[in-house]
């Protein structure tokens, strides 16, 4: 059950702030692969570059902010698990940016990564100290808006995008189970339970996918992908 408030969390306690260096890790490290894959993006698609920058930049700031929430606690992040944490999504952006999947780059970032960093930022607010809750609480808002890109681009191409878009869910999805599973007990000392963000993330993923244009029979199945991962 999730925790609702944060007055019984011990924000200076060695194992909240074991736990903490985890987690603030891939917050930052998501949002550094995210400033990165949206610059790849802008290349990829050139009439789209000068917004696509923009939306980097905006990553970059968040990641600073990230960088302060674990400053404002004494915390070190563990980067090299972060990295590991992302490794599976970031391989998998870079082998489609190399064949020139714009589909399957803008599922993997704007839906999967920003659908993932929006249901954890949203489970984390209400235990989060109240530093970072401010921080992320300005966070969350762009967030919904770099999904928002993702959604009208492939919105406005879904018929010919329908089929890479199924293919590459296929392939990714699972890996956000894996990667929830790993940072289940950690996740669990912060005051975020698994089942909270798999039914945040699984709630933000099925609107995506309906705004893009999917029917509810084809999200329900889309979904059960990621049951693989599980």
């Amino acid at each position: 059950m999730q925790i609702a408030a944060n007055a019984a969390i011990d924000f200076q306690s060695e194992t909240y702030k074991d736990a903490y260096s985890r987690i603030n890790a891939i917050v930052i490290e998501g949002e550094q692969e995210a400033h990165e894959n949206y610059i790849q993006l802008g290349e990829m698609i050139p009439e789209e570059k000068e917004e696509l920058i923009r939306l980097s930049k905006m990553e970059n700031r968040h990641k600073k902010g990230f960088e302060a929430c674990g400053r404002n606690l004494s915390v070190t992040p563990d980067m090299d698990f972060a990295r590991e944490f992302f490794s599976g999504l970031h391989k998998n952006f870079q082998d489609a940016a190399a064949q020139g999947q714009i589909v399957t780059c803008l599922l993997i970032q704007s839906l999967i990564i920003e659908c993932f960093a929006i249901a954890a930022y949203n489970i984390y607010i209400p235990v989060a100290d109240d530093f970072a809750r401010k921080i992320t609480e300005g966070v969350v808002k762009d967030e919904y808006s770099h999904l928002n890109y993702g959604e009208v681009w492939l919105k406005n191409h879904f018929e010919e995008s329908k089929a890479e878009l199924e293919q590459a869910n296929r392939q990714n999805l699972p890996l956000v189970w894996k990667m929830l599973n790993s940072v289940e007990n950690d996740a669990s000392v912060l005051g975020m339970e698994k089942e909270s963000l798999v039914e945040d993330f699984m709630i933000q993923y099925g609107e995506a996918l309906s705004n893009i244009g999917f029917t509810t029979r084809d999200i329900m199945r889309l979904s059960a992908y990621g049951l693989t991962g599980a």
